[in-house]
């Protein structure tokens, strides 16, 4: 029956879903497709139309082009591989058949749109964006059926995400070649690849220094255009120099101050000067030119920190530079202002004077140490962690007259924290390593992960509560173990405390998680080391100072009572986790939970009797158990997609929140509004927190109001590679994280707790 009922339960939440998608279909949906054209929808400002171009046919070996050709309207344009300060560049995703491949697409020669001090590459009128395809020999076909699914940003002053589907059957057989016009203008638009010759690139503090040779005769004298194919390496929108000498064309470029790469060798366009309204540039050349000379350290992530702790670094690099480097050559490849420390690499919120440092070490990672540790300990006072200081009290309890025991308790629970850190610290590493995008936390990203919390937590409230004991439904031979080794008991506790505890993000660690994701596998997982250093260290100095052991009660009757009281913690962490898996799972998951868990509770208790009533009960809350997980179990640990009355990127909830997107929060920043985005998750709890209260906050709210702060949310809950890559670019590592945008400012970087008071302060800087 429980079956027959969930089974219903999901065909109905099936023919509701159903109904949505009629009733609401997808914004590309609404598009019209005719053949591989779509026409341009009311709202839309480019529309587009795929064609094709086979003159010899599309057999194996045939010179055959798809291309996407966009057709603006005036005023607006799209992007360009690079896009400049600002946009994104158009994405092709094909779907082939098997034996038939795309290839990257043969950009255009770009155009530069200038907006006030900033510049975007791209293109305006219409462009063809081809794209050559490879047929195998071993496909067999009489046609090629191809699908096509493009997005891209148009742009004005406003800028907005476009899509489109598109559909084309492409004869084996025979010439097609009616697009032959449009196709030999792309050609002749696309830059002519040049060899480098004796051109070179040198940097230098703040600029790159251009020099080309082999440029066409007839631009001798012109101005020209500067394209790198490398994005966020100059400032586009900045005044530069150029001029002739001879054949030799140089220039005086500004680089870009978040610069986060140091090419050997920069893939780039040049082309004559012209203005926008013909679709893509006047012809330019393509050259791969070598770079010369060493660049400087590339660019600090947003800094956040005090003028005094700045002031103190500087010191610090100074009396470094003024001695120790003075005896020693730079590092290679570098020079001596590489040795300078990142100020973004040290945490936000930190105030403390930094000493001189005279070790090989740099200045970085002492402060990610550092940071780590101050916000592992701060992390004692996360409500996250707040279940598990109930165990820690009763076993500082238990131990009041053993100061030794005292002593190996607390050296244990240090070393289950810390190791316990480490090994997240080292998976983290080694996913990402391997490609994956993912943050701290990342593990409460699965639901799976979130229900064996729930079913842990449920059991330790259980045992808090007296319902039963571990040695009463543990094999004989693991109770003794247990009651014989407390210190194990103890690691044990830290290896849960940081399970509870790393979703939560504390002051100073953001920085630190940030920095240490990009450092050496040994430095980052020293981080991750003082991080658990941080976390146990109130209870290791506790344990090894008698005063705080002998200002504890006496065991007595009170530690029962307390301990039934620190039972109700626990089970409002799992009613937590359970909220956390209805954002994962849906309503289907967190109830098929909620039974699993009530059934376990059964079995626990049934353990706990004598005789046959233990045996029979057991059996069948066992039994019960078990056809649940079958029956029931899939809908805990599947994702469910995002309900269809979520907001969209663009919809704006009751309170003024929008869901972020990159091109959502790009086509605010061009209409040149301030954008506040928080990261947040629901398995965070800092992150709730400050959702209800500060975010929340009506004063707050009509002051961003009046300021014409555009409020975006970016949600964590479930793994996004977007979210994590947006928090990569801020050097943080997880959540929360608030970030304040506005274009020709310095993103700034709120702390993880955050005051309606500090946001305002933010605010008054805009």
């Amino acid at each position: 029956m429980l079956r027959l009922l969930v089974s219903l339960t999901l065909f109905r939440a099936l023919i509701a879903l159903s109904c949505g998608a009629l009733l609401f279909p997808p914004a590309a949906s609404a598009q019209i497709i005719l053949g591989g054209k779509s026409l341009l929808a009311p709202e839309q400002m480019v529309a587009g139309e795929l064609l094709a171009h086979a003159p010899e046919g599309a057999g194996p070996g045939a010179k055959v082009w798809l291309g996407l050709q966009l057709t603006h309207t005036p005023d607006w344009h799209t992007y360009w591989k690079n896009s400049g300060d600002s946009g994104l560049p158009t994405e092709l995703q094909w779907t082939l058949p098997a034996g038939v491949s795309a290839g990257p697409i043969a950009w255009p020669t770009p155009r530069k749109f200038p907006l006030g001090n900033l510049a975007n590459y791209g293109f305006d009128g219409a462009v063809l964006l081809p794209v050559p395809l490879t047929i195998d020999p071993s496909f067999t076909g009489t046609h090629i059926d191809v699908q096509l699914y493009a997005t891209w940003l148009a742009c004005r002053k406003e800028c907005v995400p476009e899509e489109g589907r598109y559909t084309l059957r492409l004869p084996v057989q025979g010439s097609t070649a009616l697009n032959g016009t449009a196709f030999d203008a792309a050609f002749a638009a696309s830059p002519r690849l040049l060899p480098a010759k004796t051109s070179v690139l040198r940097p230098e503090t703040g600029f790159l220094n251009v020099s080309l040779v082999g440029l066409p005769t007839a631009w001798r004298g012109q101005t020209l255009e500067f394209f790198p194919e490398t994005s966020g390496l100059i400032e586009p929108g900045s005044p530069w120099t150029q001029g002739w000498d001879n054949e030799r064309w140089t220039a005086r470029v500004p680089l870009s101050p978040q610069r986060s790469e140091s090419p050997s060798q920069l893939p780039l366009v040049v082309a004559p000067a012209n203005p926008p309204g013909q679709g893509a540039g006047a012809p330019g050349v393509r050259m791969v030119v070598p770079v010369n000379g060493a660049w400087g350290p590339v660019a600090a992530l947003p800094p956040a920190i005090p003028d005094a702790l700045q002031a103190a670094l500087d010191a610090n690099a100074a009396r470094a530079s003024g001695s120790d480097t003075a005896n020693a050559p730079p590092a290679s490849g570098g020079s001596a202002e590489a040795l300078e420390p990142s100020a973004s690499a040290m945490p936000s919120d930190s105030t403390a004077a930094v000493a001189p440092l005279r070790t090989g070490v740099p200045v970085s990672l002492w402060a990610a140490l550092l940071g780590a540790l101050i916000g592992g300990m701060i992390l004692n006072l996360m409500p996250c962690v707040f279940p598990v200081l109930a165990i820690k009290v009763l076993a500082f309890a238990q131990h009041a007259d053993d100061k030794a025991a005292h002593r190996r308790a607390g050296l244990a629970y240090t070393a289950g924290v810390v190791l316990s850190f480490l090994a997240l610290g080292g998976l983290l590493l080694g996913l990402r390593a391997a490609g994956e995008q993912l943050g701290w936390g990342f593990q409460l990203q699965s639901p799976g992960v979130v229900a064996a919390l729930a079913v842990l937590f449920t059991v330790i409230g259980l045992n808090l509560t007296g319902l039963f004991e571990f040695g009463s439904v543990l094999p004989s031979r693991v109770a003794s173990l247990q009651a014989s080794n407390p210190t194990a008991d103890a690691f044990l506790t830290g290896v849960l405390a940081t399970a509870i505890a790393s979703p939560c993000t504390a002051p100073f660690m953001g920085a630190s998680l940030g920095l240490a994701i990009g450092l050496p596998v040994v430095q980052a997982l020293a981080v991750f080391g003082a991080l658990g250093l941080g976390m146990a260290l109130p209870y290791l100095a506790a344990s090894g100072w008698p005063p705080i052991a002998r200002a504890l009660p006496r065991p007595g009757a009170w530690m029962n009572t307390f301990r039934q009281l620190m039972a109700f913690p626990m089970f409002a962490t799992v009613v937590w986790l359970l909220w956390v898996l209805g954002q994962q799972s849906g309503i289907d998951g967190a109830a098929s939970l909620l039974m699993l868990l009530v059934v376990l509770a059964l079995l626990v208790w049934a353990l706990g009797l004598h005789g046959k009533a233990r045996t029979v009960l057991a059996v069948l809350s066992l039994a019960v158990l078990l056809w649940l997980g079958w029956s029931v179990g899939p809908n805990v640990i599947r994702l469910e997609e995002p309900s269809a009355g979520s907001t969209a990127p663009g919809e704006v909830d009751r309170v003024g929140w929008q869901t972020w997107s990159p091109e959502r929060q790009a086509a605010l920043l061009a209409e040149g509004r301030p954008v506040l985005v928080d990261f947040t998750a629901a398995w965070c709890v800092t992150c709730q927190y400050n959702k209800r209260t500060t975010l929340a906050d009506a004063g707050l709210l009509a002051d961003m109001a009046a300021k014409n702060v555009a409020l975006l949310r970016a949600d964590w809950t479930r793994r996004d590679p977007l979210v994590t890559q947006a928090l990569a670019a801020l050097g943080r590592n997880g959540v929360p994280v608030y970030a304040i945008h506005k274009t020709g400012r310095p993103t700034q970087v709120l702390s993880e707790i955050l005051s309606v008071e500090q946001v305002r302060s933010a605010l008054s800087a805009l």
